[in-house]
């Protein structure tokens, strides 16, 4: 991505307010890192090896997992290496490749969310026509589309970003962000931004109808059914949502930091805020799937018991 810059490279400074407690820090991100692989691997390997959940939901579930290990493996390996280093330093190529990758992991993972809730809202307001409408060919182009919608909007506009000059090294958080970067540059930016809100809207607003039109219609559907169905429906519901609403919250958090002046927040703070979008989703989504749904509950359970059976065989 070589553009002819002036600056090459970049100074993450947040890190500077975590030199005291470095070694905590790395431990816990540490720690951190191989949860959340650990956790969505599991979940991956059960899905994958129970032809049981071979269904288009878990399926779903399976790709977030996915996307889990990728911005997982997209921010935290940097994040050690960084706690671990006196200059906090990042080279051009090296930021890009970590916004295009931290940009489209939360895209993504939106975009999953939202063929999610239409799966749901397929199963309550159409369980008759649920394996027509959420066939082998229809999930594959669900996800597909999920994955390469992403890629393509969020490319063609951070081309913009790529053909920059920067002027200024300074980035006031603990990983690259695009509008942190398009802020350095050395020319006039107002192009860019407006881009920027229109790609933001084509990235954003269609999964959010999505999941907007697919709750209304299921609370459509549960205010005239049986207390029964109401209870089966929210128990179906209950993990997307709290998948949801998690996302939700880390995405306002970022947006209140990256949009206002959060200097009178204390570092921790802002360091939490910034983070959480990108590391709660990927931690916490396979562990509410995995909790909350008893049919992978017990996929786990009979995967763990079998390797524990086996292995005492063998001794």
């Amino acid at each position: 991505m070589e553009n002819g810059s002036v600056v090459m490279s970049f100074i993450l400074m947040a890190y500077t307010e975590m030199e005291d407690h470095r070694y905590l820090y790395f431990t816990g991100f540490l720690l951190l890192f191989i949860l959340m692989l650990l956790t969505n691997i599991i979940l991956i390997t059960v899905i994958y090896i129970a032809t049981a959940l071979h269904e288009p939901m878990y399926f779903l579930m399976c790709n977030l997992a996915v996307n889990g290990i990728y911005g997982t493996i997209s921010l935290l390996p940097s994040v050690l290496g960084n706690l671990m280093s006196h200059t906090y330093e990042i080279s051009l190529t090296a930021c890009f490749l970590q916004v295009f990758c931290l940009h489209t992991f939360v895209s993504v993972e939106f975009s999953i969310l939202a063929v999610m809730g239409y799966d749901r809202y397929v199963a309550i307001c159409h369980p008759l026509h649920y394996h027509q409408l959420m066939s082998h060919r229809n999930v594959c182009i669900f996800i597909a589309f999920s994955w390469i919608y992403p890629l393509i909007v969020f490319g063609l506009y951070f081309m913009l970003t790529t053909q920059r000059v920067f002027c200024d090294r300074i980035i006031e958080k603990v990983y690259c962000v695009n509008f942190e970067l398009v802020k350095l540059s050395c020319f006039e930016t107002s192009f860019q931004s407006k881009v920027g809100f229109v790609v933001t809207v084509f990235k954003n607003v269609p999964q959010v109808l999505m999941i907007l039109f697919s709750y209304a219609q299921i609370l459509r559907i549960c205010l005239s059914a049986s207390k029964e169905s109401q209870a089966k429906a929210i128990q179906t519901c209950t993990p997307h949502l709290l998948s949801v609403i998690n996302y939700a919250v880390g995405v306002f958090f970022e947006v209140i930091q990256s949009r206002f002046n959060m200097s009178h927040v204390p570092y921790k703070a802002r360091i939490f805020l910034s983070l959480y979008f990108l590391i709660f989703p990927p931690l916490f989504n396979p562990v509410i799937y995995g909790i909350s749904i008893r049919a992978i509950r017990i996929q786990i359970f009979k995967l763990f018991i079998t390797r524990k059976n086996n292995t005492f065989l063998s001794q």
